[in-house]
């Protein structure tokens, strides 16, 4: 029994009923950002392919209600997108056309619209910036979202605002659209989503795995700088179990995810999109401060990379014609 009590403790320690709210340098539970950086993609060169910046991202964005088994972030979508959050992850729940926002079960007091009306007014004050928002069907089995989609867009945003291509685009190219990252069927509205190379190994029983949780975040940071640079890393940080919810998980990987890239911080490197439950805003900084100071070329470029070179001569043909 009472070599059993260590692992009793870690268990019983995550189901506390009370939070007392944290602003640490790696996790922020707090209501707003220590500070903001809502114009930092302004510096990167328009030439600079999307798949080669290193930037972050919220898991489960809208997810601020329902208790600590639900809620994976405090800030507002307004705020994390003002503290220089780029990578969005949307959940939408589909019944009779209508989206509304859930993590699981948990209605997130939001409709799919408000988080277009979010990112236009968003986009529209800072032009020089884009945002990557993953959408997908949560806690409905109807498979068929694509037209509610296409209808929300229509009402809360337009159309023109979408990067309407399964390519890669360059930062150019990407400045003031919202690039959807498709996770359901139907036609394209944008890059799909199996297309990125992800890791998302999300379940964490409880906290004694918090080590394989670390393991699979760092080996695919590792992995980003080397891997092929037409194709967009995506590598999410956060976890959560049946005794290991998102703000104990959080509390145990951002200091380890903070202690690494710090590590790093004199390296050209990209680590591409960083996802966090609870991020906070010196470590957004930090993600932000990976920009590579010149493109990585290779001599044998992939198909990906020579897709990316022919659009571009596509692109200057039609503007010499």
């Amino acid at each position: 029994m009472y070599k059993l009590l260590p692992e009793l403790v870690v268990l019983l320690g995550v189901v506390g009923f009370s939070f007392a709210a944290i602003q640490r340098p790696d996790y922020d539970d707090t209501p707003n950002p220590k500070f903001l950086n809502p114009f930092w993609m302004a510096s990167i060169p328009d030439d600079q392919p999307l798949s080669a910046i290193t930037m972050p991202g919220t898991h489960n964005t809208m997810s601020l209600y329902g208790g600590v088994y639900a809620e994976c972030q405090t800030w507002s979508l307004a705020s994390q997108l003002r503290a220089g959050v780029r990578f969005l992850d949307v959940r939408v729940r589909h019944v009779n056309g209508n989206l509304t926002i859930h993590h699981g079960v948990s209605y997130q007091w939001a409709h799919f619209g408000h988080v277009l009306e979010g990112v236009v007014d968003f986009l529209h004050e800072y032009p020089s910036e884009t945002v990557l928002m993953r959408l997908k069907e949560e806690f409905s089995e109807t498979n068929n979202i694509y037209g509610a989609v296409v209808d929300c867009i229509h009402h809360y945003a337009y159309w023109d605002l979408l990067w309407h291509s399964r390519l890669v685009p360059t930062m150019g190219e990407a400045r003031g659209k919202l690039i959807i990252l498709q996770d359901f069927t139907g036609p394209d509205l944008g890059i799909r989503y199996g297309s990125l190379d992800i890791a998302d190994d999300w379940k964490v029983p409880t906290l004694l795995n918090l080590e394989e949780k670390w393991q699979s975040v760092y080996k695919h940071l590792d992995a980003a700088p080397s891997g092929n640079m037409g194709q967009i890393f995506l590598t999410y940080a956060s976890g959560a179990g049946v005794f290991a919810h998102p703000r104990a998980v959080a509390k145990g990987i951002n200091p380890q995810l903070y202690e690494y890239l710090q590590a790093k911080a004199n390296q050209n490197q990209r680590f591409g999109i960083i996802c966090m439950d609870f991020p906070a805003a010196p470590m957004i900084q930090m993600i932000i401060d990976f920009q590579l100071k010149e493109v990585v070329k290779t001599n044998k470029p992939d198909l990906e990379h020579a897709t990316f070179l022919l659009r571009q001569m596509i692109k200057h043909f039609a503007a010499t014609k």
